[in-house]
């Protein structure tokens, strides 16, 4: 067994190493930020999707609401439903954690929902939480409670009796000591809290269980378990002290049961079931052993338990429950890879829902008066089922997924990679040419989960994926083929140093050189490097984590100062140098930091000094422009040390500057990332959200904006994009940043700033001409559309602002005003409103503003126009037809505001995947002026026959409907006229003088 107590003194010992030694200070506080977050506040994430569910680990839902059902993710908060599954809505975005361990609604009022937070699934990726967190208004807010140290909680009980009375089953910290674990009990909606079951600082609760019949006999579980990032695969989760307690006075006083026949060896996670219609009598038992472990029952409240199934799939640390159907003594349900029904005491289980992989399902729900009546909660999301589990609603309508390592490609527009935890692989678009971005916008590339999948920089339907145990996959965009190209095609997953050829971790680090000819480089204990696609595989490293040959005690339960020489580290971060020829760096989980300056034919140790062993160094980023700066994120909280740490060197590693000084204690770094475009602007990713630096570090502030609460896992800035992949809420993407470049080293004073827009791109809103997706279809959001314009303006601004936009020669092409009444369309409305949104708007007052124009001059004047089929819910549906696009070209923007006048150049570039020259896209706009000139002539005729001469009006309108579906039609495309649209033309002119005629 492990020794609890020798290596919780060395863990402590090396959190004040950490922060004494490298921080120099006790308590580091977050440096005053200069630049206030108004400079910014109009930049917005969207989520990319895609709309493939991630880890469900809680669910709940109301007794005889067959619509209302809530669940709560791994990392990704609270969610409801109010129409059965069809749709769901975050509830739990702003608040501090996002990790979701248990979620009860009071029985006596179905409005009141207790939030446990930190899950208790024993796993690498275990997301810690900050307490309890209860709701008396359905989730549309919540009241945080305390108990911040619990960390991970994994199950709550709210008495039948008082929505006020509740007790929690808090693990504690998972990787360290702590008094503030067990049982927690208020009787005051969780204004005070009584400790009412508590061992030791080893030991937590993990579940609690009871019957409404009998409120105040409960049965609870403590657990006894510690993780250390060196054993994850290696160490049982199990420990002399867990075991079963219970309660005859609704949990203020607790008792061990007596467990006679309950296994005497130590025992890992206990999850508990009482029957209905037994008096409490009749107890089921989950046991997780080091060998294995059953089901256990006991018909006498605990006192004695005899194992009715010895099946080791229905327990365990990462998936094992239990849940009475609440009206069968008989009946109870399990979970694992599939979900379970018992109906003879759990002798026997029959599968009620799983598929080939195994879904791994960790919650269930039953409606207490309609046991047909069901949420279960999977890794691949909550469903719901209304006929005992026959049928479900879907999970591909959550954007729940856990993703890793971020890759793009080099198309227009590009795509992101990533892998999923539990589910596979994506490569979604950034943008759709259909207005959303749907489900046909992604597809899967091939490799394993969690893994990082990288496109070949030449050919983007070249995927390489990195998965367990050291697996490399090539996947064909064009064909859909994998092929295995590993450097040593054994998996070495779950197995020890020693044992095998070459050492992974949960992750195989896998990265292309941004640099010709592109070499492939995979990390194990050594470095791999691949020159022709993974054909063939060098070495071009030796051992670059520090173990040792040969070296002794290296069995068992291997001591934290002994696991480096023993061989369990492993390359976790690999970062070939955008900007020199054969410069990488490596880092490992076991905190080295190496370089190669001549393609690995030597390494040097560069680790940043006194940095402690087993800190995972989670991210490099090489500099794009200077070979001799990096950045290194550095993750200590599976050593129980939470703090953000990180590292940047101007010096190949000479010398490091401590940098993640500045950002929230207990948010640890999951990843870094310098702005390629602009010195000083950094981005880092913590266990919470995003932060950003204007001064290369020193200072940090919050770049969430509207991003939910969750864990970063990785961060890319790509062109003017930050794309970030997310441990509970998929991938998001923050557009054109150049509002945050124009501020580093800036002064904000009384100035107005209109920020130096990027490329203007010629693109359309939405191209799609089949009917729109309804609005329960879950969808990405695609970026703005057009010029994007970003202003600020000063504290003191008061007053109107007014952008104009001019061509080359000066001339205006488009006015906006902030106080410009904006007229509806000469449209009939015939759909609801959820298809008309708002139209943009320029805003005035002090702070950051972000216009876009859709690069169009202003739409021809018509006697009506129509909707367009190309419409997204939410979005402002164009009325049609539009006005034409200017052309590629130097333009310059003009704003006025707060008694200032200031201007910047605004490139318009033409869609790269647009074949069209010059003189075509002039023809064409030289036919749409002429049509819209046209059209004018006829709105003028119409105005003045209207009343006076019947025949011509009606004239007028015919030729009104031509002019205004030939002008619909031109805009469409960019492409030259066709003669029968020319032709066309020519004869509703020619109409057109004669009506002006008469």
């Amino acid at each position: 067994m492990i020794d609890l107590s020798r290596k919780f003194l060395i863990v402590s010992s090396l959190v004040a190493v950490s922060v004494l030694s490298i921080l120099g200070s006790n308590t580091p506080i977050a440096a005053q930020s200069a630049v206030p977050e108004s400079a910014y506040s109009d930049l917005s994430w969207r989520l990319v999707g895609p709309f493939r569910s991630g880890w469900a680990t809680a669910v709940a839902g109301i007794p005889e609401d067959r619509e209302t059902y809530y669940f709560g993710g791994a990392d990704g908060g609270v969610w409801r439903t109010t129409d059965a599954g069809s749709t769901w809505q975050p509830l739990f975005d702003d608040q501090g954690s996002a990790s979701i361990g248990a979620l009860t609604i009071a029985p006596t009022d179905p409005q009141v929902l207790w939030v446990g937070t930190g899950q208790i699934h024993q796993r690498w990726d275990i997301v810690d939480g900050d307490g309890v967190y209860r709701s008396t208004d359905g989730g549309e807010t919540w009241m945080h409670l305390g108990l911040e140290e619990t960390r991970h909680i994994g199950a709550l009980w709210v008495d039948p009796r008082s929505a006020d009375t509740a007790i929690v089953a808090a693990l504690g910290h998972v990787f360290g000591p702590n008094e503030e674990r067990g049982l927690f009990r208020t009787e005051d909606g969780g204004s005070n809290w009584n400790k009412v079951l508590y061992l030791d600082a080893d030991s937590g609760a993990a579940d609690i269980a009871g019957t409404p019949e009998l409120p105040d006999l409960l049965y609870a579980s403590l657990w006894q378990v510690r993780r250390y990032p060196w054993l994850d695969y290696f160490q049982p989760t199990v420990g002399p002290n867990s075991g079963i307690y219970r309660s005859d006075d609704a949990g203020r006083t607790w008792m061990k049961v007596a467990g006679t026949g309950l296994a005497e060896e130590p025992m890992g996670r206990i999850e508990l079931a009482v029957a209905p219609g037994t008096e409490g009598q009749r107890v089921w038992a989950g046991l997780e052993l080091a060998d294995g472990g059953g089901l256990y029952r006991s018909e006498d409240g605990g006192a004695s338990w005899a194992l009715v199934n010895d099946d080791s799939s229905l327990v365990g640390s990462y998936m094992g429950w239990l849940l009475p159907d609440p009206s069968d003594p008989n009946t109870v349900w399990a979970g694992g890879q599939p979900l379970r029904r018992s109906t003879d005491g759990g002798e026997s289980f029959q599968i009620i829902r799983s598929s080939p992989g195994g879904d791994d399902y960790h919650a269930l729900w039953i409606d207490p008066t309609d046991p047909q009546r069901m949420i279960t909660g999977a890794d691949q999301g909550a469903v719901v089922t209304f006929n005992g589990g026959k049928s479900w609603s879907s999970w591909y309508n959550q954007p729940t997924g856990q993703f890793y390592r971020l890759a793009v490609d080099n198309r227009f527009p590009y795509r992101i990679y990533s892998g999923q935890q539990d589910s596979g692989t994506v490569g979604i678009a950034s943008r759709s040419d259909y207005g959303q971005i749907t489900f046909r916008d992604w597809s899967p590339v091939g490799g394993d989960e969690r893994d990082g999948d990288v496109p070949d920089p030449t050919d983007p339907d070249i995927v390489y994926g990195a998965g367990l145990g050291g697996r490399v996959s090539k996947w064909n965009g064009r064909t859909g083929q994998v092929q295995n190209v590993s450097p040593w095609p054994l998996s070495s997953y779950a197995a020890p140093p020693g044992t095998t050829r070459y050492r992974y971790d949960w992750i195989t680090p896998l990265a292309i050189s941004p640099r010709p000819p592109h070499p492939i480089y995979v990390g194990a204990q050594v470095l791999f490097r691949s020159l022709d696609g993974g054909v063939s595989w060098e070495t071009i490293s030796s051992d670059l984590t520090g173990a040792v040959e040969g070296a002794s005690d290296c069995e068992g339960d291997v001591p934290l100062e002994r696991a480096t020489e023993c061989g369990y580290g492993v390359i976790f971060a690999i970062a070939p140098s955008p900007a020199a020829d054969g410069l990488i760096w490596i880092g490992t989980t076991n905190g080295r930091v190496q370089l190669t300056r001549n393609n690995g034919a030597s390494w040097t140790d560069v680790s940043p000094p006194n940095l402690p062993d087993w800190s995972k160094i989670n991210i490099i980023d090489a500099s794009a422009s200077d070979p001799a700066t990096a950045f290194v994120a550095v993750d200590r909280h599976r050593v129980d040390d939470p703090s953000p740490m990180a590292f940047r060197t101007d010096d190949f590693g000479a010398t490091w500057t401590e940098i993640g000084h500045g950002l929230p204690q207990n948010e640890w770094v999951g990843t870094i990332r310098q702005d390629p475009k602009q010195a000083g602007l950094l981005y880092a990713g913590t266990n919470r959200g995003v932060h950003v630096s204007f001064d290369d570090g020193e200072t940090w502030q919050s770049l969430k904006l509207n991003l939910p609460t969750t864990g970063i896992n990785d961060l890319l800035v790509h062109e003017d994009d930050v794309i970030v992949a997310t441990q509970g809420r998929a991938i998001w993407v923050l557009d054109a940043v150049a509002p945050l470049r124009r501020l580093v080293g800036e002064d904000l004073g009384d100035e107005v700033i209109l920020v130096p827009p990027d490329t203007a791109w010629r693109l359309r809103f939405n191209q799609n001409k089949d009917t729109p997706l309804p609005p329960e279809e879950p969808t990405g959001e695609n970026p703005p559309v057009g010029a994007i314009l970003d202003y600020i303006l000063p504290a003191n601004a008061t007053g109107s602002a007014v952008l104009e936009v001019l061509d080359s020669e000066g001339t205006l092409v488009r006015r906006f005003g902030s106080e410009d009444e904006i007229e509806p369309p000469n449209a009939r409305v015939y759909f609801a409103d959820t298809w008309l949104g708002d139209p943009p708007r320029l805003t005035a007052g002090p702070g950051h503003h972000r216009f876009v124009w859709d690069l169009r001059y202003p739409a021809p004047p018509t006697l009506s126009s129509n909707y367009s089929i190309a419409a997204v819910p939410g979005r402002p549906t164009p009325a049609r037809p539009e006005g034409a696009f200017v052309l590629p070209g130097t333009y310059q923007v003009r704003l006025t505001a707060s008694g200032q006048t200031v201007s910047q150049e605004l490139e318009v570039a033409m869609d790269p995947r647009v074949e069209v020259t010059s003189a075509e896209l002039s023809g064409l706009l030289e036919l749409q002026n002429d049509v819209a000139a046209a059209l004018a002539r006829v709105v003028a005729v119409a105005d003045q026959t209207q009343e006076a001469d019947g025949e011509t009006y009606d004239e007028a309108r015919s030729i009104a409907r031509v002019l205004t579906s030939l002008a619909s039609d031109l805009e469409s495309a960019d492409a030259a006229p066709t003669e029968p649209q020319r032709e066309l033309f020519d004869h509703a002119v020619g109409r057109l003088e004669d009506a002006e005629a008469q």
